[in-house]
């Protein structure tokens, strides 16, 4: 079994793990409202996708439940 020869720095491991960070996820805009969205995704604000509308468009804040 290949054993390292040397103990790697921590200096050296730190460097390594600084490339392992999180992607920002990407946002294109919608070509109908032109509000972010991602991308391959309906939009939900007008409800299109692919040039056609394909759910009804979203009201009020995003979820369907009432404050009261």
């Amino acid at each position: 079994m290949a054993v390292p020869k040397k103990k790697q720095a921590h200096a050296r491991t730190a460097q390594r793990r600084a490339q392992h960070k999180i992607a920002a996820p990407a946002v294109n805009e919608c070509p109908r409202c032109h509000s972010p969205r991602m991308p391959h995704r309906v939009c939900a604000v007008c409800g299109t996708y692919a040039g056609r509308e394909v759910m009804a468009a979203a009201a009020g804040h995003g979820h369907d439940h009432d404050h009261g």
